[in-house]
């Protein structure tokens, strides 16, 4: 079946319309990162870089380090952005553009996002490493596709129970990382961790500016949540659509979080670069 112009949207180039990229511009290795000046202090570490491109959030460098290429793409903040980007990266390899028909050879892509993220568990220390091996989407997103044989739906339904969770919010969805990532990537440098994936930064977290929140006790319901062995850990706004949408598309993808804030505690790092910095190194090392 061709696609039409409305759904595969394709710039005067012929890149894909939001990274405004082409097929040959990316590896089938790709670190995520949100920020998009966050891209070049990765691909500072490249050998070589072939390629530089932009448009909106979206930063893409590409590169060969110690005879392997890989690719850097900032995705901005939250879900919705990783709706397109993850999207658009799969379009690029499993669709052909000249034909605008899905490829019948599909291609796994690799997707590793370096972020950082708060944790709410009083005993994970400030500039730690967090690998999320669960995710849970308090967001929206994956609830939009046919998805349910990839949630875990179970423990979420014991989590909805176990935080009265409002029936007028989108139900959370839990989704696993690519154990083959996992076992390349973890070290005992790294806490396993079960990541809340947020649809906002303030309200959403439970932080209290001048707007009240719908609940003044999610962050303690979400904390005090078990199941079986696991706890929620950490809050962020992009693992579980990482994970959901590579999972429904064929791909691998891992979320390494550095933690620079711990919510229990009230703290924040005094040296989150030099943390950040940390994280990006270990990643290049163990991907080459």
């Amino acid at each position: 079946m061709q696609l039409s112009p409305s759904e595969l949207i394709l710039n005067a180039d012929n890149s894909i319309y939001h990274l405004n990229i082409l097929p040959e511009d990316i590896a089938t290795t790709i670190i995520t990162v949100g920020d998009p000046d966050r891209v070049g202090e990765v691909s500072k570490y490249f050998d070589t870089i072939e390629l530089k491109k932009g448009k909106r959030e979206f930063v893409t460098h590409t590169g060969v380090l110690n005879g392997k290429r890989i690719s850097v793409i900032s995705t901005g903040i939250g879900t919705d952005n990783i709706d397109i980007v993850l999207n658009e990266l799969d379009a690029l390899v499993n669709i052909d553009f000249t034909t605008r028909t899905i490829k019948e050879e599909k291609t796994s892509l690799d997707i590793i996002r370096i972020g950082t993220s708060g944790a709410i568990q009083a005993d994970i220390p400030i500039n730690s490493f967090l690998l999320s091996e669960y995710a849970i989407g308090l967001d929206s997103l994956l609830q939009f596709y046919d998805s349910k044989h990839v949630q875990n739906i179970a423990v979420q339904d014991a989590f909805v129970n176990h935080t009265n969770w409002a029936k007028d919010k989108s139900t959370p969805y839990v989704v696993t990382c690519s154990t083959e990532l996992a076992d390349k990537i973890y070290s005992d440098k790294f806490v396993k961790g079960f990541t809340a994936t947020n649809v906002g930064f303030y309200g959403p977290q439970g932080r209290v500016l001048r707007l009240n929140t719908q609940d003044n006790d999610l962050n303690s319901k979400i904390a005090s949540f078990r199941y079986n062995n696991l706890k929620v850990t950490n809050l962020e706004m992009e693992t579980a659509g990482i994970y959901g949408l590579a999972k429904l598309l064929g791909h691998n993808a891992l979320s390494l979080n550095a933690i620079l804030a711990n919510r229990a505690n009230g703290e924040f790092s005094v040296t989150p670069s030099e943390t950040v910095e940390e994280l990006i190194k270990y990643t290049l090392n163990k991907l080459t």
